[in-house]
Parts: C-alpha cells; sequence; structure tokens
C-alpha cells in the first residue's frame, strides 16, 4: 500500500451507496486518502434523496456525477469496497477487498437513507482508524 492509500467505492449505479461512502472518506479523512467511486452501470445522476441526507450530515455531493466502473480504477485503487456490483468487479492480485452488505437507497424516502447513511459512516470511520490513522 502506499503513503496515500486509494480506496475504491463501488455498488452498480455509482448513485447512492458509492457516492455517499466517498463523501464521507474524503470529508473525514481529507488528504489522508485518496478516494474514488464507481459503478458497473451507472445512473445518470446521483440519487437526490442520497444528496439530500448527505447535506443534513454537512457534506455536499451534488456536484458528483455517477462514473462507469473500469479496470484502471481497480488497478490504481489499494482498497476496493463493493457494495452489491456482485461479479462486475474485476479481481487483481494484492488488493484488499471488501464486500460492504448495505440495502440500496434507490427508491426509498429520506427515513431508510439517514439510517443507510449513517451505516456508511460507522463503517466508513472503522476504516479511515484502520487506513489512516
Amino acid at each position: 500500500m502506499t503513503d496515500t492509500p486509494t480506496v475504491l467505492f463501488v455498488c452498480v449505479h455509482n448513485a447512492g451507496r458509492s457516492q455517499m461512502a466517498a463523501g464521507y472518506l474524503q470529508h473525514l479523512a481529507g488528504d489522508r486518502v485518496e478516494v474514488l467511486s464507481a459503478g458497473s452501470e451507472p445512473k445518470d445522476q446521483i440519487n437526490p434523496v442520497a444528496v439530500a441526507a448527505m447535506a443534513e450530515a454537512g457534506i455536499d455531493i451534488a456536484a458528483n456525477t455517477p462514473k462507469l466502473l473500469t479496470v484502471d480504477a481497480v488497478r490504481e485503487s489499494d482498497v476496493v469496497i463493493t457494495m452489491g456490483c456482485g461479479d462486475a468487479c474485476p479481481i487483481f492480485p494484492g488488493k484488499r477487498y471488501e464486500d460492504w452488505q448495505l440495502d440500496d437507497p434507490a427508491g426509498r424516502g429520506i427515513e431508510d437513507v439517514r439510517r443507510i447513511r449513517d451505516d456508511i459512516r460507522t463503517r466508513v470511520e472503522a476504516l479511515i482508524a484502520d487506513l489512516a490513522p
């Protein structure tokens, strides 16, 4: 792992879970960690309920755009965290992989998305404690 680890968050649409996780990691770790996110089938825009839930936590992800998962993004990352993307994520030896079982916020109301957001924050805080204490 490099001095500044790179973390890639991957979900199917890169419009909810992975964007919230990337927002938290960027906000909480700052320049101690490089943050990427992508999706195997990215949507056209970020889930507006996820944007609202993150804004309540003081984190603005409104300007983010979903990105397509590439082999290069995985290759460049030290840690790859998947969130329901199935077998779409390429595997490279020597990388750290984690699969976070999280509900998909798509189609859910703000109360459900807040719960998902808070779960993500707890996981991101543990990740930071491990990678960049």
